[in-house]
């Protein structure tokens, strides 16, 4: 791995400190790239630069100190991995997992890191199959004694891994952590760079669960910690984009990277993982609108197993759509309802169309995300007996659900 240099440069009457940040495939020759202190990034006119001074600084990965544990960082893809095309202008994936510690060096001084890629994909590539290699990388990263895990993933799509990783691996002796950027780790306003200290700040604590770490606010105050069943990417490009619904953040790290874990966030479990990384591409998720013929419901009936419905309000559908759901749930096949309101929870026993859902079979799944809900309907179709997974949906798992919301489907 290249060591990197930290040096002071001139432009005009302006001097900068920083790490001069090495070349990668979509460089621009012309350009230089200096990394402050507080993070940022300033790409300069290499023509129009004077370098007053060049220090080389150790890049050794026992700087972080081998008694605290070694973080594994898993590199994915995404916009925290990749860099602008200068020719286009274009994102692209570039980074590989060892660039992320010449991108960010300080993060040597926080804890022993082992660099790997698993794969590099934007997340709207993601697949199921791809859970499963990360579900079952992180398992033998920790059971060979990783003190935490870190991926790199991109955001478009991170809710539902987190999700997925929070069902395939339980009773995590070690953190996992989901973190990503908004912005490329190459833009001056990127926040990457925080994102990433904090994720790796995270995983060095106590906290057992799988989160996702990502700015709490548009400043650089802070990073909110989120559980990875209650969160959802809640705005395209913001840097606070990501919430914590139907649930209070697990913590936050402040930009000193000071770590608050609040009280109710699991914490490391004894004993060994659970490991139940399979998933099924046998459920789909469907979004009700006003005038949505049931041939819609019809269509997926026939190519699924499971189908969670995106209900307006408390979790409603019209009546074509309920005299359809008797029909298919009397084929043995599963109706889930969640909500699009995606604050509160589902509740069919208000109105008389609710109930009329209930008794054609539909399966209420209280403040579950609607996200969260396929992922679970995957994880649970390749992982339990078909008679097992209406009641496997409606149990709180990894808190995914609220315990307090009513399932009449239960009683």
């Amino acid at each position: 791995m290249p060591k990197l240099k930290k040096v002071r440069v001139k432009r005009g009457n302006l001097v900068l400190e920083g790490y001069l940040m090495p070349k990668h495939a979509f460089s621009s020759e012309d350009i230089v790239v200096i990394k402050l202190k507080n993070g940022y990034n300033v790409g300069l006119k290499a023509d129009e630069v004077e370098f007053l001074e060049e220090v080389e600084i150790e890049s050794s990965e026992k700087k972080g100190g081998a008694e605290e544990g070694e973080i594994t960082l898993i590199g994915t893809g995404g916009t925290i991995a990749s860099f602008v095309e200068y020719s286009t202008g274009a994102v692209k994936p570039a980074m590989r997992s060892e660039d992320f510690l010449n991108y960010a060096p300080e993060l040597n001084e926080i804890a022993q890191i082992k660099p790997l890629m698993l794969f590099n994909v934007f997340s709207e590539d993601m697949k199921p199959h791809y859970w499963t290699k990360l579900a079952e990388k992180c398992a033998e990263e920790i059971r060979n004694g990783a003190k935490g895990v870190v991926i790199a993933h991109g955001t478009d799509t991170m809710h539902y891994t987190s999700s997925a990783l929070a069902f395939a691996v339980q009773n995590l002796t070690s953190p996992i952590i989901l973190v990503g950027a908004q912005r490329s780790s190459d833009r001056p306003s990127s926040d990457a760079h925080m994102n990433l200290l904090s994720a790796v700040r995270v995983a060095k604590s106590d906290l057992g669960e799988v989160c996702v770490v990502m700015h709490a606010t548009t400043s650089d105050d802070k990073c909110a910690i989120h559980r990875g069943t209650r969160v959802r990417k809640m705005h395209t490009s913001a840097r606070d984009a990501f919430r914590s619904l139907n649930s209070e953040v697990l913590g936050y790290v402040d930009r000193e990277g000071k770590v608050e874990i609040f009280p109710h966030a699991r914490k490391r479990a004894e004993g060994d993982i659970i490991l139940r990384e399979k998933f099924s591409e046998d459920a789909a998720l469907v979004y009700y609108y006003p005038g949505a013929s049931s041939e819609i419901l019809d269509f997926f009936a026939d190519k699924y197993h499971a189908i969670v419905i995106m209900g307006t309000g408390l979790g409603h559908v019209g009546e074509d759509w309920r005299k359809r759901i008797k029909d298919i749930t009397k084929d043995g096949k599963y109706i889930f309802i969640t909500s699009q309101c995606l604050y509160g929870t589902t509740n069919l026993n208000v109105y008389s169309s609710g109930r009329e859902l209930l008794k054609n079979g539909a399966i209420p799944l209280g403040d579950m995300l609607p996200e969260v809900a396929l992922v679970k309907a995957m994880w649970t179709l390749a992982n339990y007996d078909y008679e097992e997974v209406g009641k496997i949906m409606v149990k709180n798992i990894v808190g995914e659900v609220s315990e307090r919301r009513f399932s009449p489907w239960l009683r």
